[in-house]
C-alpha cells in the first residue's frame, strides 16, 4: 500500500508542477481584481490594471477549475506500464463522461438539486479506473470484424463505459456526504473558539480532496458565519460582514467576529507551510539539494504569496497521509489562536501576504491586531520545520528527493552523498548519438531486450523491471558510468545521475516502447 502511494505521489508531481504558477496569476489577479478589494482602494480602479488582474485570474483560476481532470490524467501517465498517450486519453474521457453521467442522473431524478463536486476523489477513482483498465486490455485482440476497436484504440471505448457506471455510483454516494458537511457546519458554528477550531481543522482536512469549497461559502456568506447590524443594515456572513464594515465610514474599532473564520489562514500560509518547505528541503542529501531549490523555493513562495498551499500539501498527502492530518490539526489550532486573541483580519481570496497586508496592515493594528500574526508566525514557522523533519526523518517519508537517497546510503553505506549527482559520460562524447550508443550498451549489460518488462527512471535512477536479474551485468553497468547498482525486488537501480531519463527514454524508443 505504502509503495502504491509513493506512485500516486510521483503520478499527481506532473499537473502538481503548474500550479505555483497558476496559484500566482490566481492569487494575484483574483485579490487586486475583487470588487471589495477596489473599493477599498480606489487607486485600483483603472481599466487597464482591471483588464491585466483579470486576464490573469482567469488564466489562473482555470487551472484550478480543472484541477481534478489534470490530476486524473496525471494519475493515468503516471501508472500506465506503457503507451501512456492512450492511457492519459482514457483518463480524460472518463473523468468527463463520469462528470456527464452524474449531471444527467441529477436533472432527470432531481431537477434544481445542488450540484455533485466529486474533487480529487473522483479524480482519483476515475483515474484509477482508466489506467486499471488500460495496463489490462491494451494488448487486447478482438475478433476480426472488430479488429479496428482492438489493442490501444479498446482503452478509451472501455473506460467510457465504466465511468457511467462510476458516475451512478458517486450520484447515489455523494450527496448524503455531502449533507454530513453541511450538518458539521451548522453545529461548528455555534460553538464559539471551538468551533472556529473545528472549522479550521474540518476546511484543512476537507481541502485534501478538494471539497473546502463546500464548508467555507456557509461561513463567509450566510448567517452560519455571523449576523451584524452595519450601518443600519444587517448583514449576513463572515465576508459581508467584513467588507460592509470595511465601507462603513462610521466604523470606529475592531472589526467583528466574521472575521475568525478568516484570520487563522494567514501563520499557517505565510509561516507554517513555508517552514515544512525548508524541513522537506533540508531532509535531501546537501548533495542533491539544488535540484530541488526551486521546486521548493517555487511552493513555498506561492503560498506565501497568494495562500494557496495545494502545491505543498501534495508533496506529502499521498505518502504520508497522517502527517496530513497532523498538519490539519495544526491549522485549526491557528483559528483557535487567532479567535482567542481577537486578530480580526478579513480577506478576499486566501491567506497569503496580498491579503494580509490589504486587510491587515494598512486597516492599522488597532483594528486588525495584525501585530500579533508575527510572534505566532515565527512559532508556526519552526512548529512545522522541526515537526515535519522529525517525522520525514523518523518514518522515512518519500517526500521529494528524501526516499531515494536514504534508501541509497542505507543499502550501500560506501556510497558517498551527493554522488549520485555524477554524470555518466563514456569516453568523453556528448549529443544524442552518444546517449544512444552508451544506451544500447546499458541494454547489453542488462541481459538484452528479451530479459526487460519495464524501463523507468526517476530524477537519477535507471529502474528496470527484469525477468531475470542473473542476467544482469552490474560490473558492466559501473563501467558504463553507474554510481552504483541495486538489487531490488523483480529488478535494478542504476544510479546515473541526470541521464538516467535519458538512457530510459533511448531505451524505450530503440525497443519501439511508448513512454
Amino acid at each position: 500500500m505504502f509503495k502504491q502511494l509513493q506512485k500516486v505521489g510521483k503520478a499527481f508531481m506532473l499537473p502538481i508542477a503548474i500550479l505555483p504558477a497558476a496559484g500566482l496569476l490566481l492569487g494575484i489577479g483574483g485579490a487586486l481584481s475583487n470588487p471589495n478589494t477596489v473599493k477599498a482602494y480606489p487607486g485600483l480602479d483603472n481599466a487597464i490594471l482591471q483588464g491585466i488582474f483579470g486576464v490573469m485570474s482567469a488564466a489562473g483560476a482555470t487551472v484550478f477549475t480543472n484541477l481534478a481532470l489534470l490530476l486524473s490524467i496525471g494519475l493515468c501517465i503516471g501508472l500506465a506500464k506503457r503507451d501512456k498517450g492512450t492511457a492519459a486519453l482514457a483518463g480524460i474521457v472518463g473523468y468527463l463522461v463520469m462528470t456527464a453521467t452524474i449531471k444527467a442522473m441529477l436533472d432527470i431524478f432531481k431537477p434544481g438539486a445542488e450540484p455533485v463536486d466529486t474533487g480529487v476523489v473522483g479524480a482519483l477513482v476515475i483515474g484509477a479506473t482508466a489506467v486499471w483498465l488500460h495496463n489490462r486490455y491494451r494488448n487486447i485482440e478482438l475478433p476480426a470484424v472488430l479488429g479496428f476497436f482492438g489493442g490501444s484504440r479498446f482503452v478509451p471505448i472501455v473506460t467510457a463505459f465504466a465511468a457511467i457506471f462510476v458516475g451512478m455510483f458517486f450520484f447515489l454516494a455523494w450527496p448524503p456526504i455531502q449533507q454530513v458537511m453541511v450538518s458539521a457546519g451548522m453545529a461548528i458554528a455555534g460553538l464559539g473558539p471551538v468551533g472556529t477550531f473545528f472549522y479550521g481543522f474540518f476546511l484543512r482536512l476537507s481541502g485534501a480532496v478538494g471539497l473546502h469549497h463546500m464548508i467555507y461559502p456557509m461561513f463567509w456568506f450566510t448567517s452560519l458565519g455571523g449576523t451584524e447590524l452595519v450601518n443600519g443594515v444587517s448583514v449576513d456572513g463572515a465576508q459581508k460582514i467584513f467588507f460592509a464594515q470595511l465601507a462603513d465610514p462610521n466604523h470606529v474599532g475592531m472589526f467583528t467576529e466574521g472575521t475568525r473564520y478568516f484570520a487563522g489562514r494567514f501563520a499557517t500560509m505565510m509561516f507554517g507551510l513555508p517552514g515544512a518547505c525548508l524541513a522537506m528541503w533540508h531532509c535531501i542529501p546537501k548533495g542533491r539539494r539544488a535540484k530541488y531549490t526551486g521546486l521548493f523555493l517555487s511552493v513555498a513562495l506561492t503560498s506565501f504569496i497568494t495562500g494557496i498551499t495545494e502545491p505543498i500539501e501534495f508533496m506529502f498527502l499521498f505518502v504520508a497521509p497522517l502527517l496530513y492530518v497532523f498538519h490539519a490539526l495544526l491549522d485549526g489550532a491557528s483559528f483557535f489562536i487567532a479567535d482567542i486573541l481577537n486578530i480580526s483580519i478579513g480577506n478576499t481570496f486566501s491567506g497569503g501576504v496580498i491579503d494580509f497586508m490589504l486587510f491587515g496592515v494598512l486597516q492599522g493594528n488597532d483594528r486588525t491586531n495584525w501585530l500579533l500574526v508575527l510572534p505566532i508566525g515565527v512559532v508556526w514557522f519552526a512548529l512545522y520545520y522541526f515537526s515535519f523533519r522529525f517525522a520525514i526523518k523518523r518514518f522515512r517519508i518519500g517526500t521529494p528527493g528524501h526516499l531515494e537517497d536514504t534508501i541509497a546510503r542505507d543499502a550501500e553505506p560506501d556510497v558517498p552523498e551527493g554522488a549520485a549527482l555524477v554524470p555518466a559520460v563514456v569516453g568523453g562524447r556528448t549529443g544524442e548519438s552518444a546517449v544512444q550508443m552508451e544506451a544500447a550498451r546499458v541494454l547489453e549489460a542488462l541481459g538484452g531486450a528479451a530479459n526487460l518488462e519495464e524501463v523507468d527512471a526517476c530524477i537519477t535512477r535507471l529502474r528496470v523491471s527484469v525477468k531475470d536479474p542473473a542476467k544482469v551485468d552490474k560490473t558492466a553497468l559501473r563501467r558504463l558510468g553507474a554510481t552504483d547498482v541495486f538489487e531490488v525486488q523483480g529488478g535494478v537501480q542504476a544510479v546515473y545521475g541526470g541521464k538516467a531519463i535519458l538512457y530510459k527514454n533511448a531505451i524505450n524508443e530503440s525497443l519501439g516502447l511508448d513512454d
